[in-house]
């Protein structure tokens, strides 16, 4: 697969770009765009990393990410079924400058208030899905029409906020791509042992001016970031009704210490590991 720049470039000529992403694995480096992001998992599973927070995706989900947000959607390369998403992208100011503030459309306001974060659709997908659906088969102007609908579902739907962080500066090239290799480092590696020193040598970085650069971008320590990505990579496999012990799966995603996986788990959801074994079957 060609690397795109950190930021990566859009047609300036349309004001709505509609795309299909189908494959074995969607791009999978983290980037950004000035672009708002509306996207619909028709099929897949993955981690979704937005800012400085960590997700899963899957089938029928939905999201919406906001203008300059890095992130990136990695995909469960263990599952068969291919990786499949259906994307809009504008900008607030893509229509006219003042198109969205007009009073007709003061109801989508609170739509790009929690873009700015993005966040998760978690009701309406059924007619989400729909509409996602038509877009294939219409004009330009039946696209910006459906845009329209979307947003009017998605600023009145139930969602949680993608995420607490954001960065107040855009990255530059430079910068996005230093970001770019200590999410991938980690992303490819969190079932082995990552020190510091490790990944600071990943971008030619102290490990004391490597603690500080990420914590200032992410507002969380590395420590954290990679606890968090481990356990959602657990949490995903506690959820396949896997046969693996809990001490197994643990020591899958990187931890060598029972007491510290639990002691991490409960910190991120509330419930130790067979707590969240048994609501999940």
């Amino acid at each position: 697969m060609k690397v795109l720049p950190f930021k990566i470039p859009k047609p300036e000529e349309d004001a709505l770009i509609y795309q299909v992403d189908y494959g074995t694995t969607f791009y999978d480096k983290l980037h950004q765009h000035k672009e708002i992001q509306i996207s619909f998992i028709v099929e897949g599973k993955g981690t979704l990393v937005v800012g400085d927070s960590i997700n899963e995706y899957a089938e029928n989900d939905a999201f919406i990410i906001g203008s300059h947000i890095p992130h990136v959607f990695k995909s469960d390369l263990h599952k068969t079924v291919p990786s499949h998403m259906i994307s809009l992208f504008f900008t607030k100011e893509s229509f006219g400058t003042d198109f969205f503030n007009l009073v007709e459309l003061k109801a989508l306001q609170s739509f790009f208030k929690r873009a700015k974060h993005g966040f998760k659709v978690s009701s309406n997908l059924k007619k989400l899905k729909v509409l996602f659906f038509q877009l294939e088969k219409e004009s330009k102007f039946n696209r910006f029409l459906i845009l329209l609908h979307i947003l009017k579902i998605t600023a009145k739907s139930q969602g949680r906020s993608l995420s607490s962080f954001i960065y107040d500066k855009t990255y530059s090239d430079n910068e996005g791509e230093r970001m770019r290799a200590i999410f991938e480092y980690t992303m490819n590696n969190y079932k082995e042992e990552i020190t510091l020193n490790q990944i600071s040598n990943v971008v030619n970085m102290t490990k004391n001016a490597f603690c500080k650069y990420f914590k200032k971008r992410t507002n969380k320590t590395y420590i954290q970031f990679l606890n968090e990505l481990r356990i959602e990579h657990a949490c995903r496999i506690l959820q396949a009704k896997d046969e693996q012990t809990i001490t197994e799966i643990a020591e899958q995603v990187g931890f060598n210490n029972m007491s510290n996986f639990n002691r991490q788990f409960k910190a991120l959801k509330s419930c130790n590991p067979s707590e969240f074994k048994k609501i999940a079957y």
